[in-house]
């Protein structure tokens, strides 16, 4: 059975895997090792032009590839070609010989059927180290890596209308995570309750005599607790934000062209940090128990924050759109007349006279994969989206999506681990055609058919969850088992082993 599951996964692999390793490029991010000894440059494989990395992400300007991969993957130009093949597509991993992803982390990826012309996904795996910026004490701190902090990260980033968004984010957020942690290291490692105030510099701007201040105990009885915990969910949130304002600043000069949706993971001291924003998810699969680590942001999942901004906000909607959600659209036949409805107030319906405004095309409408905010997009979180606009109109639609993610929180010691408990990341690709109780079966069919302590077993899992997404090629495109449409998306998986850096890394 061992040798029949193994050959099954190489033979589907093999018609377009990935192809034999190469050297490593000089220009690979060094991020990975601790402390780093300079900015990492962009991790893409083959560069195609020179890139020039800044000392921090808000001034880093690099040149952009058209077309590009990430640099683990170690493609050789023939091997970029194969996976640019819209027609075969093949599956690429990274190959088995060289330097593993840490963690011993298995990774897969295909090329979209045609849906655009290069695969708008990218992703990023980096160990980060961490220098602090000050001393608590407001001390000036000497340089000692026994003083920083290293974190692992692993990124997905499904691009749209352009992969200049996703390229971008895939090299420069987990620089801004590490800028938002710099101030926090010391107090990451300190057991006593986070400071509420950071001092200040004597004589910086911003600085003043505390004794003319007012104590908290004058305005409040007691004080909120803040936990470590939170404080890292709270540099991930700003370093999201800095990551779009960068994309804003940046969009004309440099090709940031589109946006992406967001799937990030931090390890920091023996806890996972799942952030997402957008429609790419991640489970952990845990002696045979789903635990979901995020959700998805559609049209949907968030109609009531759109619809309460465009009701705070009707400016937004251009006297083009309505806040209100209808069945169906309005038709001018049916003024006056009593229709179903409901607002940013209500999950349930109820019954309201139609007026002439609610004639305007619906803020959020369609169900499902189909859903649309504007009737353009179908995600309402994640990075870019500067210059869309609302189609033959001059109404942006920015200002009703989000780049906040949404973070959760898994601490792994809460927990003894085996082998078998992976953390699955994938893009829509993946989990459009394939449920959670699906990718479960998976990983439980591929990893018992592999020894414990064999590395390679991550890798061939995700292969197995992209092939299994992905389908196989017949007269009416690609197909499942079942004889269902397969994914004609890019489908991108990570598999990361709850292990951790242990005796599984």
């Amino acid at each position: 059975m061992l040798n029949r599951v193994r050959s099954a996964v190489a033979h589907l692999v093999s018609s377009g895997g990935a192809p034999p390793s190469r050297p490593k490029s000089p220009d690979l991010p060094n991020a990975t090792s601790a402390p780093p000894a300079a900015p990492p440059q962009a991790p893409r494989s083959p560069p195609a032009k020179a890139g020039s990395g800044g000392a921090t992400p808000a001034r880093t300007v690099e040149a952009r590839a058209s077309f590009s991969r990430p640099t683990f993957l170690q493609l050789s130009p023939g091997g970029l070609r194969r996976a640019d093949d819209h027609a075969g597509r093949a599956v690429q991993s990274p190959p088995d010989t060289g330097r593993r992803l840490p963690w011993s982390t298995g990774y897969a990826e295909v090329i979209n059927a045609g849906k655009s012309r290069h695969n708008e996904d990218q992703a990023c795996c980096e160990v980060v180290y961490v220098e602090g910026r000050r001393s608590v004490s407001g001390a000036p701190r000497e340089p000692s890596r026994g003083q920083g902090l290293c974190f692992y990260y692993w990124g997905l980033f499904d691009g749209h209308a352009g992969g200049g968004a996703a390229e971008m984010a895939s090299r420069l957020l987990h620089r801004h995570i590490r800028e938002q942690l710099k101030d926090l290291v010391e107090i990451l490692q300190d057991p006593l309750p986070p400071p509420l105030c950071l001092p200040s510099t004597p004589g910086a701007p911003g600085s003043s005599d505390s004794s003319q201040l007012v104590g908290p105990q004058s305005c409040w009885s007691s004080q909120k607790e803040v936990t470590h915990e939170s404080l890292v969910v709270g540099a991930i949130e700003n370093a999201f934000q800095l990551m779009d304002e960068q994309m804003a600043r940046e969009r004309r000069g440099h090709q940031v062209e589109g946006g992406c949706c967001a799937l990030v993971v931090v390890y920091l001291l023996g806890k996972v940090y799942v952030a997402n924003a957008g429609d790419s998810r991640a489970i952990i699969v845990r002696n045979g128990e789903i635990i979901p680590m995020s959700r998805e942001f559609t049209p949907e999942t968030e109609r009531q924050r759109l619809q309460l901004l465009g009701f705070l906000k009707p400016e937004l909607l251009g006297g083009e759109f309505t806040h209100l959600e209808f069945p169906r659209r309005v038709q001018p036949k049916e003024l006056g007349q009593r229709m179903l409805y409901r607002d940013q107030n209500m999950t349930g319906w109820a019954y309201k006279k139609i007026e002439l405004e609610d004639l305007r095309f619906p803020l959020v409408c369609g169900e499902g994969k189909k859903a649309r905010v504007m009737a353009t997009i179908g995600v309402t979180r994640g990075l870019g989206d500067h210059n869309l606009r609302v189609c033959s109109s001059t109404l942006p639609i920015k200002p009703f999506l989000s780049c906040f993610p949404e973070v959760r929180v898994y601490d792994l010691t809460q927990y003894e681990h085996c082998p078998d408990d992976v953390l699955v990341l994938g893009t829509d690709g993946l989990w459009d055609v394939t449920s959670d109780c699906e990718v479960a079966a998976t990983v439980d069919r591929v990893l018992s058919a592999y020894e414990p302590n064999d590395p390679s077993r991550y890798t061939a899992l995700a292969q197995a969850l992209v092939l299994g997404a992905r389908g196989t090629p017949r007269d009416r495109g690609w197909r499942l088992p079942n004889n269902k449409l397969g994914s004609g998306d890019d489908i991108s998986v990570f598999v990361i082993p709850l292990g951790g850096p242990g005796s599984y890394s």
